[in-house]
Order: C-alpha cells, then sequence, then structure tokens
C-alpha cells in the first residue's frame, strides 16, 4: 500500500511525555511488536538518544543520535515507500551523505531491497533480536519444552509458600532501586557497563511519569522483603512490553516466578509479551531461548547513499 505525504520538509520536535496521545495512536495500531516503539521506552531513552519526532499520518519517524551519528525509526503498518524515503533523504542530507534506518524488521528490509534503485547496506542486528512468547506459555509453562521451567516454579514454591506478589507502586520504588543495584553488583556486565550504567536513569525517567504512562509492573516478596520485581508497558493492542525484570540470584527460581505470576496478571487483551533482547550476552540469550519464543523478531540496519533517492523519480 502507497502511503501520501507532504512534500514539505519534515519537522522533528524533542520527544516529549505529552506526545503520548499522538504517538500511541500510530504505534498501537500498527501492529509492530517491535520494543522500539514501546511509547515508555522511548520516554525512558530520550536522554541518551536525544530523541525527536516527527509526526505524519499513520507513521511515526523518530530522530535519533547512535554514538553520534543521526539515525532514523519509522514505525509505521506499511513498510516506507519512496516518497517517505526520499522525504527522509532530504532530512538526513543536511547532516552527512547517508540515511541510516534503526530497528528495521526483516519484512520491511526485504521490501525496501525490491523497491530500492540504488544498493543499501543491510546488517542484521541479532543481539537486538525481540524474544517474543506466547503470553499463556509464559502463564501456564506447559508441555515437556517447559518442563524445567515449571520445576523452578515448584521448586521456589516449596521453599518459599509463604511468599507474596504485590502489584507495583511507587510507594516500593526505593526497593526496586536496592534490588537493581543488588542485581547490578552480582552481574557481570563488562562489556554493557554504558547501558547498564544509562539503564538505572531509564528506570528513574520511567518512576517520575509511572502514572502518565500507564506502567503495569509487579513484584515478588519473601518475608517483607523484595526478591524480584518487573514492569513494563503495551507496544500493540495485543503485546505486552517487559522492559525491565530484576531479581535477586540468591534466591532460587525468583527469575522464574516473577515472569510466570506476571503473565498470569496481565490484561487479557495481551496474546503476547515481548521481553525484548538479549544484547549479546551468552547467559541472557540462553535464559530467553530456554522459554522458547514463539516470535524471533529480526532486526536491522540499513544505510543508502542519500542523493540516488532525492533525485529519483518513479
Amino acid at each position: 500500500m502507497t502511503q501520501f505525504y507532504t512534500l514539505e520538509p519534515l519537522k522533528f520536535q524533542p520527544l516529549s511525555i505529552h506526545d503520548r496521545g499522538v504517538i500511541q495512536s500510530i504505534t498501537l495500531a500498527a501492529g509492530r511488536r517491535n520494543c522500539n516503539f514501546t511509547f515508555a521506552n522511548l520516554i525512558g531513552w530520550q536522554f541518551w538518544f536525544g530523541t525527536e519526532r516527527c509526526i505524519l499520518p499513520h507513521t511515526v519517524i523518530l530522530r535519533v543520535r547512535l554514538f553520534g551519528d543521526l539515525c532514523y525509526m519509522i514505525c509505521s503498518k506499511e513498510p516506507p515507500d519512496m516518497q517517505l524515503l526520499k522525504l527522509l533523504c532530504l532530512d538526513a542530507s543536511q547532516f552527512g551523505d547517508s540515511l541510516t534506518l534503526l530497528a528495521l524488521e526483516d519484512s520491511h528490509a526485504e521490501y525496501l531491497k525490491r523497491i530500492l534503485p540504488v544498493q543499501a547496506d543491510i546488517n542484521p542486528r541479532r543481539n537486538n533480536y525481540d524474544y517474543i512468547y506466547l503470553r499463556r506459555d509464559l502463564e501456564q509453562l506447559a508441555g515437556k519444552h517447559l518442563k524445567a521451567k515449571r520445576n523452578h516454579v515448584n521448586k521456589f514454591l516449596q521453599l518459599y509458600p509463604q511468599y507474596e506478589y504485590r502489584p507495583l507502586s511507587p510507594k516500593y520504588f526505593n526497593d526496586c532501586r536496592q534490588l537493581a543495584q543488588l542485581w547490578r553488583d552480582e552481574t557481570d556486565n563488562t562489556d554493557h557497563q554504558g547501558s547498564v550504567n544509562a539503564e538505572q536513569q531509564v528506570m528513574e525517567n520511567i518512576y517520575a511519569h509511572w502514572d502518565e504512562l500507564d506502567m503495569i509492573g509487579g513484584s515478588i516478596w519473601i518475608d517483607g522483603k523484595m526478591v524480584a520485581f518487573t514492569y513494563g508497558a503495551p507496544v500493540t493492542f495485543d503485546t505486552f512490553d517487559v522492559c525491565v525484570e530484576k531479581a535477586d540470584r540468591n534466591v532460587d527460581g525468583a527469575f522464574n516466578i516473577i515472569n510466570q505470576q506476571f503473565a498470569s496478571r496481565l490484561p487479557e487483551q495481551y496474546v503476547f509479551i515481548n521481553r525484548e533482547e538479549d544484547m549479546g550476552l551468552e547467559g541472557l540469550r540462553k535464559a530467553k531461548l530456554s522459554y522458547h519464543p514463539h516470535i524471533l523478531l529480526g532486526y536491522n540496519t540499513v544505510t543508502l547513499p542519500c542523493k540516488p533517492i532525492i533525485d529519483y523519480n518513479e
């Protein structure tokens, strides 16, 4: 389907919490289960990427800085057509001679291969693939393939029959901060220390706008002490994005129980749960694969020269 856009230059403004309504009216309906378009993530990481937004009919364009380079992300139901690419190239040409698109899903990247009049550099980003699960699988842990997960949950229930599940709310944020610090202290993140440190600020940004973002979270408590917490927000009408999950590694099964209990308490409309990327961390990749994702959502970074696109006439 061809989109029709004005030929006027794209107009970007810094992303704001006040953009939630207009952006989610597009992103939720677009059906992209891509966690990069969860509004809570956009707001949380705005300080890191310097995110700016441009609103077009049925389309949100995000302009970000990644390691100093200007890049773009596009959220729409349909892949970008030549008209939109020309507008993007006109904007990008103010800053350089190429256009870089981030988080472009495999299906959209394949479409670009077919329509582009020039060779594009298309690079899969395996470390950033989203792990998307059927909510019922995480809730029920049924079948032989999830037997080990059931066993971890059952062991937790045997060891800590007195545990409590509590919905996450601002009164527990200090407990979250303490547990997140414990998780950081016990986790080797040498190769990702910058993003791990940035995550602390992301969480504070989310806490500051918790009610405005309509966040949903849960927590596990043993003898009055928080041992696990998680929170997230919708990315589409049927997909919930788990933005953060932390647990005390010294409590056997803490990660398994918060995962299962949170899934069981989400509103029924959410058929899928996106548990985001593994960042290339071997242990995290193994853990996420062990839950047998229903979809491994592939992403690409696409770079193409601006001038041939600007000069192209269909």
